[in-house]
């Protein structure tokens, strides 16, 4: 059997996250399986201690999934400390159309997504690529501080 891939965002909260990415990427939070009425509800069913269980009962998700199934899971676990390294791995979010649209639209494409991110709480950092390079790209902080790439 091949493996699935699901990628993991360590985070202190995980519901600001799932609101901005869902919204970034087209995902939607993914609700509890099997109907259970909350994922404490099921986390509970499936026997996770009630130490390991968020303090809100009615936590909706701390995961999201693409609606058509195709790209990967995103969970967003919950850690104690916040984020202090430059990540190892990062989201490269790609909106320019690539290399065979001309260099003006594609940056004309990334600072309009980098303008739609940045009103959903993400920052801008640096502009990759310089003068006279046949690319464009723009690093920014999600809203816990995590690097992602628009090009």
């Amino acid at each position: 059997m091949r493996p699935t891939l699901q990628i993991t965002v360590d985070c202190t909260d995980p519901r600001v996250l799932v609101t901005f990415w869902s919204t970034a990427l087209g995902y939607v939070p993914e609700p509890p399986p099997g109907g259970a009425p909350s994922w404490a509800s099921f986390w509970r069913s499936i026997g996770v201690p009630e130490d390991e269980l968020p303090d809100d009962e009615d936590h909706t998700t701390d995961s999201i999934v693409d609606p058509e199934g195709v790209r990967p899971r995103i969970w967003f676990q919950l850690v104690p400390e916040a984020k202090v390294v430059k990540n190892r791995v990062h989201l490269d979010l790609q909106v320019s159309g690539g290399r065979t649209v001309p260099l003006a639209t594609r940056r004309e494409r990334v600072d309009a997504e980098v303008g739609r991110l940045t009103e959903l709480g993400a920052t801008r950092l640096r502009i990759l690529g310089h003068e006279g390079m046949d690319y464009y790209g723009v690093v920014m902080h999600d809203p816990e501080g995590n690097e992602f790439c628009v090009a």
